[in-house]
């Protein structure tokens, strides 16, 4: 009766919680912040951001841009990727804009007309730029 064998939870793997689900016929339009994974069958104009994984299904779309651990992508995306590990594009993904991925696994049919950086991912990251060769460095 008071065992101290717990049995584990079913969500309690996930990344924080339930995944969350958007629909097919279903459109929003907004930033999204979770700490679950995400799947999106309808369509999201706006940011996505989670410590989880995203899927985009057959008649999903998002436009903006996605920040997630793992992503999984079969059907449209439009904007800035910025995946820490794993983008897998299966044979119905079309994806165009910018992605920054450590690894990509792309299905024979995939149409990838993105700007692709490969490494580990840091979009809050800093850049400064160095002056040319050519120019003397200005002091402010």
């Amino acid at each position: 009766m008071f065992s101290d064998n717990k049995k584990p939870r079913p969500n309690e793997g996930f990344g924080g919680g339930q995944p969350n689900r958007i629909e097919k016929n279903t459109v929003i339009k907004g930033d999204i912040t979770s700490e679950a994974d995400f799947r999106i069958d309808g369509k999201l104009e706006g940011n996505v951001k989670t410590s989880g994984k995203v899927v985009i299904g057959r008649g999903g779309l998002i436009k903006g841009k996605v920040e997630c651990v793992n992503a999984d992508i079969e059907g449209n995306f439009d904007g800035e990727l910025y995946v820490s590990e794993l983008l897998s594009l299966k044979s119905d993904a079309k994806i165009e804009g910018t992605v920054n991925v450590a690894k990509l696994a792309v299905e024979p049919g995939a149409t990838f007309n993105a700007t692709c950086t490969m490494g580990k991912p840091n979009p809050n990251a800093q850049r400064t730029q160095q002056p040319k060769q050519n120019e003397p460095a200005k002091a402010s």
